[in-house]
């Protein structure tokens, strides 16, 4: 290690206070590039910005992501910063060098025809959870909730015959959510068919108030949320994964389709800025753009 990356090494770790998982990441990057220079034949002081997009292109060469090489510029550029201010060098070579944009990563969505294949096929079938396992379907379609907002629900939460549950998000923030028909004739049956069977096999005969509750009649976990939702997707033999977020993707997608409001949506999902709601208009417009792609006679022609 040279002394130009330790004494900035330890300026990271003394002066700002970052982490040692930090400074450990920035110390990684630097050394990829010293590793780079050495190979090159180029000292640190001569270093310009066709030099850097070369470093950048062998990292994308040897299937280094692009977020990894943002993570790179944003580390040089650091490091070449701190070396100006102690006048190791004279100018900063990162200042103006933009790094290969990440792919958009949006969200796993369900088609509308897919969440109709999961709910019809788990109504078939015929094990005692079944009926469990429909009312947490339905509810989490229904209303968008968080796995962790789902299993911290209690009795007194739920208004069944208004159709509106009472939801602790982040940080506590509550916010009221309206379920569907279906949800609410689900969650009725539950309560009244299978809820007291699994209540009675928590054998600790503790009083129970969740709402949902494991096999064991135990408040359910979101791990354990988790689980159920594998074993729905191995149950029913689905020809796609199935996850918690995935339905609360679907919900705010659909309405989104549907015609709902952003404002409206970004209150029903418990978003506290608007930006991590748009998300969703973005997966629409993507899929509009498919489907135009796949169906018109020439949108494939150049």
């Amino acid at each position: 290690m040279t002394n130009e990356l330790k004494t900035f090494l330890e300026y990271l770790k003394y002066q700002r206070n970052y982490s040692d998982e930090t400074v450990v990441s920035y110390k990684y990057d630097i050394e990829k590039f010293y590793s780079f220079l050495n190979h090159e034949g180029v000292l640190l002081e001569d270093v310009n910005s066709d030099i850097i997009r070369n470093f950048l292109s062998t990292e994308l060469m040897n299937n280094i992501t692009k977020a990894s090489c943002q993570r790179r510029v944003a580390s040089l550029r650091h490091f070449y910063g701190y070396l100006t201010e102690e006048k190791i060098i004279k100018n900063n070579p990162f200042q103006f060098i933009s790094a290969p944009k990440k792919e958009k990563k949006y969200p796993d969505v369900l088609f509308k025809e897919q969440i109709e294949i999961l709910f019809t096929a788990n109504k078939n079938r015929n094990d005692d959870l079944a009926l469990r396992d429909q009312a947490i379907l339905e509810l989490l379609y229904a209303s968008g909730l968080r796995a962790s907002e789902l299993v911290n629900l209690t009795l007194s939460n739920l208004d069944i015959n208004n159709r509106v549950v009472r939801v602790f998000g982040k940080e506590r923030k509550e916010r009221m959510v309206p379920f569907s028909k279906s949800a609410q004739d689900c969650l009725k049956k539950y309560l009244k068919e299978i809820r007291p069977i699994l209540l009675s096999k928590n054998l600790a005969g503790q009083t129970e108030n969740h709402l949902f509750l494991n096999a064991q009649g135990k408040k359910l976990t979101s791990r354990g949320l988790e689980y159920i939702l594998k074993q729905i997707e191995l149950k029913c033999a689905l020809p796609f994964e199935l996850h918690p977020h995935a339905l609360r993707h679907s919900f705010a997608t659909h309405l989104v389709e549907g015609g709902a409001d952003l404002r409206l949506i970004q209150e029903l999902l418990g978003h506290v800025n608007i930006n991590t709601t748009s998300i969703y208009t973005h997966i629409t417009d993507e899929g509009v753009k498919q489907d135009y792609l796949k169906a018109h006679p020439r949108a494939k022609k150049h």
